[in-house]
């Protein structure tokens, strides 16, 4: 038996919304399906703005130029995190300043972050690892204390909830990712979810170039010209017509991905209880979205021994991100703000197991059993 770690999820009318994008013949951003992904998310989320990306990088990288982020200024994450997140930030100059992790979500220490502000501090991105909330009221909270913006990285957060409220509703601003090994997809794609107004009239401007192109289509001026820095933040149409496809059934893809959530979890409770392993943690505020399933091993011998055992029996599972203070352009751009313990330690001891929506039951119990007789062998 051959188990990847991922295969992109199906939905019914992917070709249909294509074909149709392709008869509007209106290919590129701000098209029918780019307008339909928008309305989506702000009668999902109750945003004031979302604009439909190339990626979540390029939602990130929109976020910068709205926060003003430039040479001077400090932004704090996780050290726990893709590159993604830290990259924006050194792009426009700034710092990134690199923060330990919880040990049981592995999202932002708030408590950290909090000894990291300083007079620079502008921006602050808290990162929901594996479809988990940071603790946002608390982060809020600071944010209301020291004035400083909070740019949600909420690339593997679609379809999760913080409090009851999904989780791109909270902070000034947050960013989806629809890559192809997220929960919904689009090949490539993200969305910058906009919930302060404050930054509306501007994202206006910056996501079409730097230019009023909006308010010339809108019959506001005669003709639209340079206004501002900017980039090309449009998703084209053919993609858009993807993603409301993927958009409109995905409460049923999460379903299904959340019963296979259950069953690793299920399946692992003995091994935990005898001390083999740690399970992944779901905070009693949190709901997940099964973006991803982990475990931490006891060392990271351990990891790679139980790693190349799956390999060998046919199944993909996979670590997770070198932290970013520990990486050579981290070290060049970035700072670090107090201890990495739980970072250092626990990013080398994490194993990932294969998650995708159409995963059987028979899959996840297959994988199971051999994590299983990977201890009993021992």
């Amino acid at each position: 038996m051959k188990i990847p770690f991922n295969v992109p999820p199906h939905s019914s009318n992917e070709e249909k919304y294509i074909s149709q994008a392709i008869g509007f013949r209106k290919l590129s951003g701000e098209g029918t399906f780019n307008k339909k992904c928008a309305e989506w998310f702000k009668e999902h989320l109750h945003c004031q703005m979302a604009v439909i990306t190339p990626s979540c990088t390029s939602a990130l990288e929109m976020a910068m130029v709205l926060a003003d982020i430039g040479p001077g200024d400090e932004v704090i994450l996780p050290s726990f995190t893709f590159t993604s997140t830290a990259n924006v930030v050194a792009l426009y100059g700034a710092t990134p300043v690199f923060v330990d992790v919880e040990p049981g979500t592995m999202n932002i220490d708030v408590a950290a972050m909090e000894k990291a502000i300083t007079a620079k501090t502008k921006v602050v991105m808290p990162v929901h690892y594996a479809g988990i909330s940071c603790q946002m009221d608390k982060i809020m909270a600071l944010s209301d204390k020291h004035g400083f913006i909070v740019i949600a990285d909420a690339a593997q957060g679609i379809f999760a909830s913080y409090q009851g409220k999904p989780v791109g509703s909270f902070g000034h601003m947050a960013a989806y990712s629809f890559h192809e090994t997220k929960n919904i997809v689009c090949g490539e794609g993200g969305a910058l979810i906009i919930n302060d107004p404050r930054f509306v009239a501007r994202a206006e401007i910056v996501r079409d170039k730097g230019t009023n192109r909006q308010q010339f289509l809108n019959g506001q001026v005669d003709k639209y010209t340079w206004q501002d820095k900017g980039s090309s933040y449009l998703q084209s149409e053919l993609a858009a017509a993807f993603l409301l496809s993927q958009l409109e059934e995905g409460s049923l893809i999460t379903a299904r991905r959340l019963a296979h959530w259950e069953q690793y979890h299920e399946g692992f409770a003995e091994l935990e209880k005898a001390g083999k392993l740690t399970r992944m943690k779901v905070p009693s505020d949190c709901e997940g979205n099964a973006h991803i399933y982990y475990m931490l091993l006891n060392s990271a011998d351990e990891r790679a021994a139980l790693w190349s055992y799956l390999k060998e029996a046919g199944i993909q599972s996979t670590t997770h991100y070198v932290p970013l203070h520990s990486a050579p352009a981290g070290i060049r751009f970035g700072r670090v703000s107090g201890s990495m313990k739980v970072t250092d330690d626990q990013a080398n001891r994490l194993l990932r197991m294969p998650m995708w929506a159409d995963l059987t039951k028979e899959d996840v119990s297959f994988v199971v059993n051999k994590v299983r007789q990977f201890f009993a062998e021992k």
